[in-house]
Formats: structure tokens, sequence, C-alpha cells
């Protein structure tokens, strides 16, 4: 009995997981079948290099001279640029799911995937997919165009300064945590979207949740309550994964944060 059971089950198990297999090829057709879409991770590519490489170049380490102290971290200055370019990730995410309900082509892809639980399954693979990438790019960029930008600020090893590498287990961190980021927010976009069904609605309700939370925080005069945002806030708490110094000032702890 055991082994007619097993012999019955395994046709199933295979068919499952080729059903899967092929709902994922075609949500990737769609995708990649988008101008939409290149546009998207391309502008994410150049918002996160653009914004990064602007604020190290802003870098001057005669200023932290006239300080008397030089605490500036570069690693997590050449990574500004996530705080920007998550808006057209989120961006990504929305529209991977809201375009078919607002231009009614989820009607022949429910019928084609009548589980709704595989369709958005297979979304979030390849939105998350798709994420991982540009965001591999992206962050990439950033550090390369941080470290010849702030080497050429001064910041070298003889003032406390070793070039920035991945070689140094605080940067590689920041960079696989940027990643992760990237593809958290794409998701929360999917995921939003999904719910809601309605583009401007899910836009606003994504850009709130990045945004507003930071900027709530900043109005806030008691230091206390002003910790409790940070430590609240998706940005605030998801981009502490990218510091590399100081982490003992941070509200939430890198890793915390990013979960």
């Amino acid at each position: 009995m055991p082994e007619a059971l097993v012999t019955a089950e395994a046709p199933v198990t295979g068919r499952g997981a080729a059903r899967m297999t092929d709902t994922v090829r075609a949500e990737w057709t769609k995708l990649r079948t988008l101008p939409s879409t290149w546009w998207l991770l391309i502008a994410i590519v150049v918002c996160t290099v653009g914004v990064g490489a602007l604020t190290s170049g802003a870098l001057s380490v005669g200023d932290c001279l006239e300080r008397r102290t030089c605490d500036e971290d570069t690693v997590e200055l050449s990574l500004t640029g996530v705080w920007v370019g998550q808006a057209a990730m989120a961006v990504f995410g929305v529209l991977t799911v809201t375009s078919e309900y607002g231009t009614g082509t989820i009607r022949p892809t429910l019928t084609a995937i009548p589980s709704r639980l595989r369709m958005l399954a297979a979304k979030a693979v390849v939105v998350a997919g798709l994420a991982a990438l540009t965001g591999a790019v992206s962050v990439l960029g950033s550090l390369y165009a941080g470290r010849m930008l702030v080497l050429d600020a001064g910041f070298t090893t003889e003032t406390g300064y070793p070039p920035i590498s991945l070689t140094d287990g605080p940067t590689l961190r920041a960079a696989v945590g940027a990643v992760l980021y990237f593809v958290c927010v794409a998701l929360i976009g999917l995921g939003l979207g999904a719910a809601l069904r309605d583009t401007a609605g899910t836009l606003t309700g994504v850009l709130v949740l990045l945004y507003g939370f930071p900027l709530v925080a900043g109005m806030l005069a008691d230091p206390d309550w002003v910790e409790k945002a940070q430590r609240v806030s998706p940005t605030s708490a998801g981009l502490s994964v990218l510091a590399t110094r100081n982490l003992d000032a941070l509200p939430i702890g890198p890793w915390a944060g990013l979960g």
C-alpha cells in the first residue's frame, strides 16, 4: 500500500512543479516584454549610483581636519542613493501587478492560472530575481564610484580610511544588506499592489510607508519618540544595514533593522 501511494502521488508532485515553472516562465515573459520594466530598472541603477556619487563627491577630508575629528562613514555615504532608488524599485513592484488590473489583462491571466496563490508566488519570484540583479548592479556601481571619489577627497589609509572593498566585513554586510533591502521594497510594492489592485492608491501607500515615517520622526521633539519612530520606520530601520561605523548610535542594529 505505501508503494502504491508513492507511485500515485509522484506524478502529481511532478505536475505541480511543472505548473509552477511554467507560471514563472509566463510571468518572466510578460515582464521582459514590457518597455516600462527596463526603463524602471535603468532608473534604479542611475538614481542609486548617481546620488551616491554626488554624495561621495561632496566629501572633503579637510572638513574633518577642521573639526579635529574624522568619523565619516564613507561606505554608507556611497550608498546614499539607495534612499532614492528605492522609490523606483517600489514603483516596479507595484506596476508588476496593478498594471494588469488596470488594463484588464488580469482576466486572461487568471483564466490560464486559476490559482491566485501560484500566480502571486510566480510574480514574487520574478520580481525578487530582477530586484536582486538590479540591486547588485546598483550597489557595486555605487561602491566603485564611492571608492574612487573618497580617495580623491583625501580619505586614504593614512587618514584612517582604508579603500572601500568587499573584502572588508562591514562593507560586505552593507552591500549584501542593500541588495536585500531593494528586494524587500520590491516585494512590499508587489504585496500592496495585490491587496489594493489600484496603481495610484498603491503608489501613494507605499511611498508614504517608505518616506512618511522618516519625515514624521524628523518632526518629533522628544528624542525617545524619535528613536521609537526610527525603529518602526521601514526606511530608517531597513537602511541601518548600510552603516559600517558608530553602530552603537543606531536606533536598531543593522540586521535587526533589515529584518
